[in-house]
């Protein structure tokens, strides 16, 4: 998934906000008021802007499965849907979903065609120049994937001289070669299972959240994870610099999705795994 990069670091010395579902919001801990007040008198509005719409403008493509996608009856679904509708509804407003295609959805927020990107945006240092992004709601790690039993096959140390099936301009492709694989080319990753499971290929590495996505559709696929690299890519929402109450709102709204356990039962149901943590 190309739309992930690194991690996000949170500033621990940030003040700590809870939104209710009636629209407002209030310092949870009476020590950081002060800093509250403080950013409150540098505001432009945003947060007040939102509740007086009454609906929370959010970028998503609609076209990106298992995360903003139509279902069968062209009902706007997914786990970054569904985040976002949870984090409307924090806030105590509705969440309007304004579908736009990936190339464009970064320029969107910037121009103020909606206030929020919900759709696997990947934290980066450039973007972070930009924009403000909340805590992390997806964690991802690239995954060696196997044929079932295959006991040839246990680390990414196993990979020199080894068939891998991947799309071969990809990323992950790339990976493969660095460890002396040799390249076999698929469309896909549902054909590179196919080769792994007939024996034309070895291994692909791809991210686990892919694999998750794959096995909950197909769950008697004989493939399985054997070993995950330690890097961590990760996705946020990200929210324009110049709305901070709005950002605090949001980030605050997510943190309490988090440690309500929303994050983890939305995730669940999609992928059969926490990918809202790190260690999924």
């Amino acid at each position: 998934m190309t739309k992930r990069w690194n991690i996000l670091t949170a500033a621990a010395a940030a003040a700590v906000i809870a939104v209710s579902g009636f629209g407002t919001y209030t310092v949870l801990a009476e020590e950081n008021a002060t800093e509250a007040e403080a950013a409150a008198q540098e505001d432009d509005g945003s947060l007040q802007r939102v509740l007086d719409a009454g609906e929370l403008k959010i970028g998503t493509e609609g076209t990106y499965a298992p995360f903003s996608y139509h279902d069968e009856d062209n009902k706007l679904v997914g786990y970054d849907v569904e985040v976002a509708e949870k984090i409307a509804e924090k806030l105590g407003v509705e969440a309007v979903f304004v579908e736009t295609e990936w190339d464009s959805i970064i320029a969107g927020l910037d121009t103020g065609r909606f206030d929020i990107i919900s759709n696997q945006v990947g934290i980066t240092d450039e973007r972070k120049e930009k924009f403000d992004f909340t805590i992390p709601d997806s964690y991802a790690r690239g995954a060696l994937i196997v044929k079932k039993g295959n006991t040839e096959i246990t680390d990414f140390s196993d990979l020199e001289g080894k068939k891998a099936a991947h799309t071969l301009t990809s990323n992950w492709a790339q990976v493969s070669e660095g460890y002396g694989a040799e390249l076999v080319g698929v469309d896909g990753f549902e054909q590179a299972v196919q080769l792994i499971i007939s024996g034309r290929a070895d291994f692909t590495i791809n991210d686990n959240i892919a694999f998750y996505d794959y096995v909950q559709q197909k769950p008697d696929a004989e493939v399985e994870i054997v070993k995950l690299l330690d890097e961590v890519s990760v996705s946020g929402i990200p929210v324009r610099k110049a709305d901070k109450s709005l950002y605090e709102a949001i980030n605050a709204a997510l943190q309490e999705l988090a440690d309500e356990g929303e994050l983890t039962e939305i995730s669940e149901r999609y992928f059969g795994e926490d990918i809202s943590k790190p260690e999924a």
